[in-house]
């Protein structure tokens, strides 16, 4: 139980951290802010280390990790590409990547919660990417 558990958190933490990357990299460009593109650039930067430690773990299981879910990519891309069209603004930018951080907030909390029996490095990583998530939404709400 306890490494089906590791590897289903590992697998969550991982899809979440490409959601975040792909998110960021979606609205960087559109930034006007140096302000806010460093901390945007800085937030993709430590989900990306953090990326490389959860695909480490995963290849010790012999597992290669997990895409985001295609709707919700999709829904993701689609709502933000909507919104800048209509609303072009940092604070456009700054409002969508909050909604997106506090969605990543409550599901890796949700599987954290669910794979009680993960290892403890396992946890400690689902809640260091918690803990981005949420430092980058706050950074964020200066923008609102």
């Amino acid at each position: 139980m306890i490494e089906a558990d590791t590897v289903r958190l590992l697998r969550e933490c991982d899809a979440g951290v490409k959601m975040g990357v792909a998110s960021i990299d979606q609205v960087l460009g559109e930034v006007q802010s140096g302000e806010l593109k460093q901390k945007l650039y800085n937030s993709r930067e430590a989900h990306e280390t953090l990326g490389r430690e959860l695909q480490s773990r995963l290849a010790r299981f012999g597992d290669e990790g997990k895409q985001p879910n295609p709707i919700a990519q999709s829904m993701s891309w689609l709502k933000t590409e909507t919104w800048l069209g209509l609303k072009h603004s940092d604070r456009t930018i700054a409002d969508l990547m909050t909604d997106g951080c506090d969605m990543g907030v409550k599901s890796l909390s949700r599987y954290l919660n669910r794979y009680k029996a993960a290892d403890e490095a396992s946890k400690d990583a689902a809640k260091r990417l918690i803990a981005l998530e949420d430092s980058l939404g706050a950074d964020l709400r200066e923008y609102l």
